[in-house]
């Protein structure tokens, strides 16, 4: 579930971003939120592929810190106003909701 649900993330970030105009400024943004949300969806992948618990759980302290500068950009990209706020609003609550799933997922982890 979780799987798709961050590839879908991903995806949405990608469209929403790549419509961007040319500038030095936006296109390092782009870049770089482009960058952390795949991170997030390739490595909650990869949690699943773990050969063993402490793998996995580095895998997810990737996921989280990923999902977090996803966080960062898109609070970055509001408050410059690159993009209408509507635009990105349902970006940001699935944002916001994949770091409280993916942070207690990771404590979970930590209790094993």
């Amino acid at each position: 579930m979780f799987r798709e649900r961050t590839k879908n993330f991903s995806i949405a970030i990608i469209k929403t971003f790549s419509s961007l105009p040319y500038s030095d400024d936006i296109s390092i943004i782009r870049k770089q939120i482009i960058r952390s949300a795949t991170s997030v969806a390739a490595n909650y992948r990869a949690v699943s592929r773990a050969r063993s618990e402490k793998e996995k759980f580095a895998k997810m302290c990737i996921v989280v810190e990923e999902i977090d500068e996803t966080q960062l950009w898109l609070e970055i990209i509001e408050e410059l106003e690159y993009l209408n706020p509507e635009k990105i609003l349902h970006l940001k609550a699935e944002c916001e909701e994949l770091v409280k799933v993916m942070t207690k997922y990771k404590f979970k982890l930590s209790q094993v």
